[in-house]
C-alpha cells in the first residue's frame, strides 16, 4: 500500500521585508502560493489561495479528486481575492501564483493532477534528475536574471485559465514544489543533488531552502518535498 510522506519550509530571504509565501502539505494536496512582489497585500492574496485549496483537501473524500474539483478550487481562489480587494480597498492590486499537486482518481486510477498558474513549479525528481512539469506563465521577451513579466496570476478578472496534467501515480517517486526564490538561486542540477541525497522529505525542503538563501536569498523561498512511497 502506498502512502504520502511530505515537508514544507520557507524563509523571507536576505533583501524581502516579509514573506509573501504561502505553502500547503495537507493530506493529498501539496502547493505553494507566491503572493505578487510589489503588489499590494501580495501574503493576503496567497493565504486565500491556500486556504482554497486546504479546502479542496478537506473535501477529498473516498473516491478522491478529479481534475475539475482542482480547476473550480482555482477558480474560487480567484474568486476569493477579488472578493476580498472588493471588500478592503488598500489590498486592490493583490495578486498570487499558484502551483501543485494533488492526489486524485481519474477513470478509476490513482494519479496526481498537477496544476499550475503564473511561476512557481512542480518538478519531478527521477533517475538522479529533475524533470520541470509546469510551464512558466511569463513572458520570454522580459525575462532577466532567470525572472518575467508573470503573465497569469489570481487576483485578475477574468480570471486566469490554470494549467491541468494527470500523472500516473507511480510508488517511489518524489515530487518538488517551490517559488520561484528556489530557481532563482539553484539550478536543477543543484536542487537534484538535494533530492537524491536526502530521504527524509522534510530534511530536503529544510535543505533547498537554507541552500537558495545562502546563494542570494534574493525572493523569498518556499518548498514542498512530496514523496509518494510503498510500504
Amino acid at each position: 500500500m502506498a502512502n504520502i510522506r511530505a515537508g514544507a519550509a520557507s524563509d523571507v530571504g536576505k533583501v524581502r521585508r516579509r514573506n509573501e509565501d504561502s505553502a500547503l502539505a495537507g493530506r493529498n494536496v501539496f502547493a505553494v502560493a507566491d503572493g505578487m512582489g510589489g503588489h499590494a497585500a501580495g501574503d493576503v492574496a496567497s493565504r486565500i489561495a491556500v486556504e482554497a485549496l486546504q479546502r479542496l483537501d478537506d473535501a477529498a473524500g473516498a473516491n478522491g479528486v478529479g481534475p475539475l474539483d482542482v480547476r473550480d478550487a482555482i477558480v474560487q481562489a480567484n474568486a476569493d481575492i477579488l472578493g476580498a480587494a472588493a471588500a478592503d480597498p488598500t489590498q486592490g492590486g493583490m495578486g498570487t501564483t499558484a502551483a501543485g499537486l494533488t492526489l486524485g482518481v481519474v477513470d478509476g486510477d490513482e494519479c496526481w493532477i498537477v496544476f499550475n498558474v503564473g511561476d512557481s513549479r512542480v518538478y519531478r525528481c527521477a533517475e538522479g534528475g529533475l524533470e520541470q512539469l509546469t510551464v512558466d506563465h511569463v513572458a520570454p521577451e522580459a525575462v532577466t536574471m532567470r525572472r518575467g513579466v508573470i503573465t497569469r496570476a489570481l487576483g485578475t478578472d477574468p480570471g486566469p485559465r490554470p494549467d491541468l496534467w494527470v500523472r500516473t501515480a507511480v510508488p517511489g517517486e518524489r515530487y518538488l514544489v517551490c517559488s520561484d526564490g528556489l530557481s532563482l538561486e539553484l539550478t536543477d542540477d543543484e536542487i537534484a543533488t538535494v533530492l537524491v541525497s536526502i530521504p527524509d522529505p522534510v530534511e530536503a525542503a529544510d535543505e533547498l531552502v537554507r541552500r537558495a538563501v545562502l546563494a542570494g536569498g534574493r525572493d523569498n523561498v518556499t518548498v514542498v518535498v512530496v514523496d509518494y512511497r510503498l510500504d
